[in-house]
Protein backbone atom coordinates (compact mmCIF):
# COMPACT_ATOMS: atom_id res chain seq x y z
CA UNK A 1 0.00 0.00 0.00
CA UNK A 2 1.07 3.57 -0.50
CA UNK A 3 0.57 6.98 1.00
CA UNK A 4 0.85 10.28 -0.88
CA UNK A 5 0.77 13.86 0.33
CA UNK A 6 1.89 17.36 -0.50
CA UNK A 7 3.00 20.21 1.70
CA UNK A 8 1.53 23.19 -0.15
CA UNK A 9 3.99 26.09 -0.54
CA UNK A 10 6.56 24.54 1.80
CA UNK A 11 9.06 26.90 0.12
CA UNK A 12 7.22 30.24 0.00
CA UNK A 13 10.27 32.07 -1.42
CA UNK A 14 10.19 30.04 -4.65
CA UNK A 15 6.50 29.11 -4.54
CA UNK A 16 7.26 25.37 -4.45
CA UNK A 17 5.39 22.66 -2.63
CA UNK A 18 6.75 19.43 -1.15
CA UNK A 19 5.87 16.00 -2.56
CA UNK A 20 6.07 12.93 -0.40
CA UNK A 21 5.14 9.29 -0.76
CA UNK A 22 5.89 6.04 1.00
CA UNK A 23 5.06 2.46 0.00
CA UNK A 24 4.93 -0.38 2.46
CA UNK A 25 4.88 -4.12 2.06
CA UNK A 26 4.14 -6.26 5.08
CA UNK A 27 3.99 -3.08 7.23
CA UNK A 28 7.58 -2.17 6.34
CA UNK A 29 8.57 0.79 4.19
CA UNK A 30 10.11 -0.38 0.91
CA UNK A 31 10.14 2.88 -1.04
CA UNK A 32 9.82 6.52 -0.06
CA UNK A 33 10.59 9.95 -1.40
CA UNK A 34 10.40 13.56 -0.34
CA UNK A 35 11.25 16.27 -2.83
CA UNK A 36 10.36 19.79 -3.81
CA UNK A 37 7.98 19.91 -6.71
CA UNK A 38 9.57 21.09 -9.95
CA UNK A 39 6.72 23.40 -10.88
CA UNK A 40 4.67 25.92 -8.99
CA UNK A 41 1.33 24.48 -7.88
CA UNK A 42 -1.47 27.02 -8.07
CA UNK A 43 -3.53 25.46 -5.27
CA UNK A 44 -3.24 22.82 -2.58
CA UNK A 45 -5.37 20.54 -4.78
CA UNK A 46 -2.91 21.02 -7.65
CA UNK A 47 0.01 20.19 -5.32
CA UNK A 48 -1.80 17.04 -4.14
CA UNK A 49 -2.42 15.86 -7.72
CA UNK A 50 1.27 16.36 -8.52
CA UNK A 51 2.23 14.38 -5.39
CA UNK A 52 -0.26 11.64 -6.24
CA UNK A 53 1.13 11.50 -9.78
CA UNK A 54 4.66 10.88 -8.46
CA UNK A 55 3.31 8.19 -6.10
CA UNK A 56 1.38 6.51 -8.92
CA UNK A 57 4.49 6.43 -11.12
CA UNK A 58 6.47 4.80 -8.30
CA UNK A 59 3.63 2.36 -7.66
CA UNK A 60 3.51 1.23 -11.28
CA UNK A 61 7.29 0.71 -11.25
CA UNK A 62 7.14 -1.25 -7.95
CA UNK A 63 4.36 -3.45 -9.34
CA UNK A 64 6.46 -4.22 -12.43
CA UNK A 65 9.51 -5.08 -10.29
CA UNK A 66 7.49 -7.45 -8.10
CA UNK A 67 5.90 -9.03 -11.18
CA UNK A 68 9.34 -9.51 -12.79
CA UNK A 69 10.90 -11.02 -9.65
CA UNK A 70 8.01 -13.41 -9.10
CA UNK A 71 7.99 -14.39 -12.80
CA UNK A 72 11.74 -15.00 -12.84
CA UNK A 73 11.44 -17.22 -9.77
CA UNK A 74 8.55 -19.16 -11.32
CA UNK A 75 6.07 -17.89 -8.77
CA UNK A 76 2.51 -16.93 -9.55
CA UNK A 77 1.96 -13.19 -9.61
CA UNK A 78 0.03 -11.85 -6.65
CA UNK A 79 -0.59 -8.49 -8.30
CA UNK A 80 -4.14 -9.04 -9.41
CA UNK A 81 -5.68 -6.44 -7.12
CA UNK A 82 -5.11 -2.70 -7.34
CA UNK A 83 -2.52 -1.19 -5.03
CA UNK A 84 -4.23 1.05 -2.49
CA UNK A 85 -2.79 4.56 -2.31
CA UNK A 86 -4.03 6.71 0.56
CA UNK A 87 -4.45 10.44 0.07
CA UNK A 88 -5.85 12.98 2.53
CA UNK A 89 -7.12 15.63 0.09
CA UNK A 90 -10.87 15.16 -0.40
CA UNK A 91 -11.05 17.25 -3.59
CA UNK A 92 -8.27 15.23 -5.22
CA UNK A 93 -9.96 11.94 -4.34
CA UNK A 94 -13.37 13.14 -5.53
CA UNK A 95 -11.86 14.15 -8.87
CA UNK A 96 -10.27 10.71 -9.19
CA UNK A 97 -13.64 9.03 -8.52
CA UNK A 98 -15.55 11.26 -10.94
CA UNK A 99 -12.92 10.86 -13.64
CA UNK A 100 -12.72 14.48 -14.65
CA UNK A 101 -11.53 17.86 -13.47
CA UNK A 102 -14.25 20.43 -13.28
CA UNK A 103 -13.86 24.17 -13.55
CA UNK A 104 -11.49 26.64 -15.13
CA UNK A 105 -9.33 26.83 -12.01
CA UNK A 106 -8.15 23.24 -12.38
CA UNK A 107 -8.11 22.49 -16.10
CA UNK A 108 -4.34 23.11 -16.32
CA UNK A 109 -3.59 20.00 -14.25
CA UNK A 110 -5.05 17.50 -16.66
CA UNK A 111 -1.99 15.63 -18.04
CA UNK A 112 -0.85 14.31 -14.66
CA UNK A 113 -4.42 13.83 -13.49
CA UNK A 114 -5.39 11.74 -16.49
CA UNK A 115 -2.38 9.44 -16.04
CA UNK A 116 -3.50 8.83 -12.46
CA UNK A 117 -7.08 8.33 -13.64
CA UNK A 118 -5.97 5.89 -16.35
CA UNK A 119 -4.04 3.76 -13.85
CA UNK A 120 -7.10 3.67 -11.62
CA UNK A 121 -9.32 2.65 -14.56
CA UNK A 122 -6.82 -0.13 -15.41
CA UNK A 123 -7.18 -1.34 -11.80
CA UNK A 124 -3.48 -0.86 -11.08
CA UNK A 125 -4.23 1.58 -8.28
CA UNK A 126 -7.12 2.49 -6.03
CA UNK A 127 -7.04 5.92 -4.38
CA UNK A 128 -8.72 6.07 -0.98
CA UNK A 129 -9.09 8.83 1.54
CA UNK A 130 -7.30 8.80 4.86
CA UNK A 131 -7.60 11.26 7.71
CA UNK A 132 -4.79 13.78 7.58
CA UNK A 133 -3.56 12.84 11.06
CA UNK A 134 -3.26 9.19 9.96
CA UNK A 135 -1.33 9.89 6.75
CA UNK A 136 2.13 8.54 7.56
CA UNK A 137 3.77 10.36 4.65
CA UNK A 138 3.42 13.57 6.66
CA UNK A 139 6.83 12.47 7.95
CA UNK A 140 8.22 13.67 4.63
CA UNK A 141 6.13 16.76 3.94
CA UNK A 142 5.79 18.78 7.14
CA UNK A 143 6.97 19.38 10.68
CA UNK A 144 5.22 17.17 13.21
CA UNK A 145 4.93 17.02 16.98
CA UNK A 146 7.31 14.45 18.44
CA UNK A 147 4.54 12.01 19.44
CA UNK A 148 3.01 12.06 15.92
CA UNK A 149 6.45 11.69 14.33
CA UNK A 150 7.26 8.65 16.48
CA UNK A 151 3.84 7.10 15.77
CA UNK A 152 4.29 7.45 12.00
CA UNK A 153 7.90 6.21 12.07
CA UNK A 154 6.80 3.09 13.92
CA UNK A 155 3.82 2.51 11.61
CA UNK A 156 6.04 2.26 8.50
CA UNK A 157 8.34 -0.24 10.17
CA UNK A 158 11.31 1.97 10.95
CA UNK A 159 13.02 1.23 14.26
CA UNK A 160 15.78 2.72 16.35
CA UNK A 161 19.04 0.76 16.45
CA UNK A 162 18.45 0.14 20.16
CA UNK A 163 15.16 -1.64 19.28
CA UNK A 164 16.80 -4.13 16.90
CA UNK A 165 17.43 -7.69 18.14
Amino acid sequence: MGFADAGYLSDPHKGRSQTGYVFTMGSTAISWRSTKQTLVATSSNHAEIIALHEAVRECIWLRSVVRHIRGTCGLKSTIDKPTCIYEDNAACIEQMKLGFIKGDNTKHISPKFFYNQQQQALLNIEVNQIRSEDNVVDLFTKSLPKSTFEKHVKSIGLRKLSELP
